[in-house]
C-alpha cells in the first residue's frame, strides 16, 4: 500500500470535513442552499456536476474501454456525457414549461402512483450501484480483492464520506465538490503532461486504433446514442442539481459541465487507448501504464480516482437522502431522517460490495438499460407535451425496459446464452445494442398507440354526444 495515497486520502478527507458546515434546515440539507439561503452560482453548480459524474468508476471505465477497444471505446464512454445536454433540456421542460419541481411529481400527475413508484425503484438501484462501484474502485487501489487493506480502505473511506455528507447534506456536497474538482483538474493536467512527455504518444496511432468498424467500441457508441436520452433522467444526482437555481444559472452550469466532462473523460480514454496499443501479452491496464509512464503518473491516476470517488459518494448519499425522505413522501422530511437514509444506503453499498458483481461497466449498462422506459416519457410527455398517454403505455414501457436490463445482466454475466442462440450475437455489447434498440422502439410504440387510441376514444365520445343532442 502506498503511504502517499493514504496521506492524500487523509488530507482530502480532512479538507472535506472542514468545508462541511453542520446544517439544520431542510433547504440547506436537501436543496443545497447556503445557510444564508443563497443558491449556488454557475461555477459551483458546474464544478459539482463535473465531479459527481466523473466518478471513480467512470475514470476506470473510460481507460479500460480505450485499452481494449481503442479510441472507439473512449468515444463511446464520452458520449454518455452528452447526458448533460439532454438532462438540461429535461430540466428546462420540467420546470419552466410544465411547472414541476421534481420528476416524481410530474410522473404522478401524468401516470398516477405507478409513475413515481417505478421511477424511484430504478433510481434507488442506481444510487446503490453508485455507492458499490465507487467503493469497489477504492478497494482495488489499496489492495487485492479480499485483502485486509482492501476491506479497511472501503470501510474507512465510506465512513469518512458519510461523516461529512451527513453534516451538511447537499449543501456540503456542493461545497466539497468545488474543492475536489479543482484538485482533480490539477492532478489530471499534471498527469497528462507527464504521460505525454514520458510516453511519446502518437496521435495518428491513437486515432487509427479502432479501424475495424465492427469493433465493440463502435457498437457501444451506438448504444450510448440510444441511452443518452433517458440516462440523465434516472440519475437523481444530476437531476437534483437541476432543481436548485434559476433558469440561466442552471442551463449554463449544465452546458459547461458537458464540455468539461467530455474533455476529462477523453483524456483518460486516450491514456487507456495508448496503453492498449503498447500492451504486452497477458498485461492488464495498470501494469501497462506503470511500465510505459513510470510510478508517478500511475500514482496521480490513483489520486484522481480517490478524489472522484469521495466526491461522488457524498453526492450519492445526499441524493439518496432526498429520494428516501423528500421524494417518496413516506413521512415528514427532517434532517435526522435524511442522515439515517444516508447510513442505510452506505450499508447497502457495503453489502453489494462484498457479495455483488465486480464488473464495473455492467453496473452502468444495467441501470442505463433499465432507465430507457423514460425515453418515451421525455419524447412524448415532456417535450411534445402530450397529456393523453394512458397509464398502460407507461407500464408496458417500464416492464420492457426492466426485462431488457435483466436479460442483459444474465447474458453479460454468462448466466444465460439465449440471445446468442437466437441471433448469433456473441459480444455483450452487440447484445446490449439489440436490447436497447428494442426497448426504445417498443417504448415509443406503446406511447404512440396509447395516444392514438385515446384520440379515437375521444372522437367516439364526441360523436355519441352530438348524436344524443
Amino acid at each position: 500500500m502506498s503511504y502517499t495515497l493514504v496521506a492524500v486520502t487523509v488530507l482530502v478527507a480532512l479538507a472535506s470535513l472542514a468545508l462541511s458546515p453542520r446544517v439544520s434546515t431542510l433547504g440547506s440539507f436537501y436543496k443545497g442552499h447556503a445557510v444564508s439561503g443563497d443558491v449556488p452560482g454557475v461555477f459551483s453548480l458546474a464544478m459539482s456536476l463535473v465531479t459527481t459524474w466523473i466518478f471513480a468508476r467512470s475514470i476506470m471505465n473510460a481507460a479500460i474501454l480505450g485499452y481494449f477497444y481503442g479510441i472507439a471505446g473512449a468515444l463511446a464512454y464520452a458520449t454518455y456525457y452528452l447526458s448533460f445536454l439532454t438532462g438540461a433540456w429535461v430540466i428546462a421542460s420540467l420546470r419552466w414549461r410544465h411547472g414541476f419541481h421534481s420528476i416524481q411529481d410530474f410522473l404522478a400527475d401524468r401516470f398516477g402512483r405507478v409513475g413515481p413508484t417505478s421511477y424511484s425503484f430504478v433510481t434507488g438501484l442506481r444510487l446503490l450501484s453508485e455507492v458499490f462501484a465507487n467503493l469497489l474502485v477504492i478497494g482495488i487501489i489499496f489492495g487485492p480483492a479480499g485483502s485486509t487493506a482492501y476491506a479497511i480502505s472501503i470501510v474507512a473511506v465510506g465512513l469518512v464520506v458519510l461523516a461529512y455528507a451527513s453534516l451538511g447534506g447537499l449543501h456540503a456536497s456542493i461545497r466539497t465538490d468545488v474543492f475536489q474538482t479543482l484538485v482533480f483538474l490539477v492532478v489530471l493536467a499534471v498527469l497528462m503532461v507527464l504521460a505525454i512527455d514520458e510516453g511519446g504518444m502518437s496521435v495518428a496511432a491513437i486515432a487509427g486504433s479502432s479501424s475495424d468498424l465492427t469493433s465493440p467500441g463502435w457498437v457501444l457508441l451506438a448504444v450510448a446514442f440510444l441511452q443518452v436520452w433517458s440516462y440523465p433522467i434516472h440519475d437523481p444526482v444530476m437531476m437534483d442539481r437541476g432543481l436548485i437555481a434559476d433558469r440561466k444559472t442552471t442551463m449554463a452550469s449544465f452546458y459547461h459541465a458537458a464540455w468539461l466532462s467530455i474533455v476529462c473523460i477523453m483524456a483518460f480514454g486516450i491514456l487507456g487507448t495508448y496503453a492498449g496499443l503498447e500492451k504486452e501479452t497477458g498485461e492488464t491496464l495498470i501494469p501497462t501504464l506503470t511500465r510505459l509512464f513510470g510510478e508517478t503518473p500511475v500514482l496521480l491516476l490513483n489520486i484522481a480516482l480517490i478524489i472522484s470517488c469521495m466526491s461522488t459518494l457524498d453526492s450519492t448519499l445526499a441524493s439518496a437522502a432526498k429520494l428516501s425522505v423528500v421524494d417518496l413522501k413516506f413521512a415528514n422530511p427532517t434532517v435526522f431522517r435524511g442522515r439515517i437514509a444516508m447510513a442505510l444506503f452506505l450499508l447497502g453499498g457495503f453489502v453489494m460490495m462484498f457479495v455483488g458483481s465486480k464488473d464495473l461497466f455492467s453496473a452502468v449498462a444495467v441501470s442505463g438499460t433499465a432507465s430507457m422506459f423514460l425515453a418515451p416519457v421525455a419524447f412524448f410527455s415532456l417535450w411534445w407535451g402530450r397529456r393523453d398517454i394512458p397509464i398502460w403505455s407507461y407500464v408496458m414501457a417500464f416492464a420492457t425496459a426492466i426485462l431488457g436490463a435483466v436479460v442483459y445482466f444474465l447474458e453479460a454475466g454468462g448466466h444465460m446464452t439465449l440471445m446468442q442462440g437466437l441471433t448469433g450475437l456473441e459480444h455483450k455489447y452487440s447484445k446490449l445494442l439489440l436490447i436497447s434498440a428494442f426497448i426504445m422502439v417498443l417504448g415509443c410504440l406503446y406511447f404512440a398507440v396509447g395516444m392514438l387510441l385515446g384520440k379515437h376514444k375521444s372522437a367516439d365520445a364526441s360523436q355519441v354526444v352530438r348524436h344524443a343532442d
